[in-house]
């Protein structure tokens, strides 16, 4: 019988290596592998390499791996915002590496490593400092830039509902980089509210299939825990 059901996220992430590039789902807590990211925070791999749409707030979850210094480098959209203090801190000493990245491109380049896209041509970025070493082309009268698809060695994302079989469900604004992720990394790893029984989930509300996954662990009702008791 297949299941892909662990019993802990530290088992999940047992086997993530240094040097590993990860992605991570988001945006904040809505769709955050919190639990996810904590336990890669205790499992102690290093010099990891993160694609996530931000660079972390406050002092916990990405923020707090950044803070233990064990990434080198971070692929993101919003490095800076209010509290993003800990990536300021280590950016400006010189102790991560940054590739920003617009928000449509980080998502469509990690679209494309799903989908076995080898690039595209976008117009966003063209004239700027981003597209400065990159092919560029001018296609109907539009000038574009090449990019690249962004591939990870794992996903670690969040979802709603899941099956023993590894399907998703999400549930609104939490859905974000989750499907897109899934399928443009070796190893994905999700952590969803609730495990249900084989058949339990509508197929047409499926939006990630068990074949993109290869571990599901199951972290409660998210309005249950303690990082959302300011947001309930």
């Amino acid at each position: 019988m297949i299941s892909k059901t662990r019993s802990s996220a530290a088992d999940a992430l047992a086997d993530i290596p240094d040097g590993a590039t990860i992605m991570i789902g988001g945006f904040g807590l809505a769709g955050q592998p919190v639990q996810l990211i904590d336990a890669l925070l205790d499992q102690g791999a290093t010099d990891l390499t993160i694609v996530s749409n931000n660079a972390g707030n406050g002092e916990t979850g990405l923020a707090a791996l950044l803070g233990a210094g064990r990434v080198k480098k971070i692929v993101c959209s919003f490095p800076r915002q209010v509290d993003s203090q800990i990536f300021d801190a280590l950016y400006r000493a010189g102790q991560i590496e940054l590739e920003l990245v617009p928000q449509g491109n980080l998502a469509e380049r990690i679209r494309a490593a799903g989908a076995g896209i080898g690039a595209f041509f976008t117009p966003t970025g063209f004239g700027t400092t981003l597209a400065e070493g990159k092919e560029t082309r001018t296609i109907g009268g539009r000038d574009y830039v090449l990019e690249f698809p962004i591939v990870a060695d794992y996903a670690l994302i969040s979802a709603y509902r899941a099956d023993r079989l590894g399907n998703l469900t999400y549930r609104k604004t939490s859905r974000n980089f989750g499907p897109i992720m899934a399928s443009a990394a070796t190893v994905t790893v999700a952590q969803v509210d609730r495990i249900v029984p084989l058949g339990d989930l509508d197929p047409e509300s499926v939006v990630t299939p068990g074949i993109f996954v290869d571990a599901v662990v199951e972290t409660g009702d998210r309005f249950e825990r303690e990082e959302w008791a300011d947001v309930r």
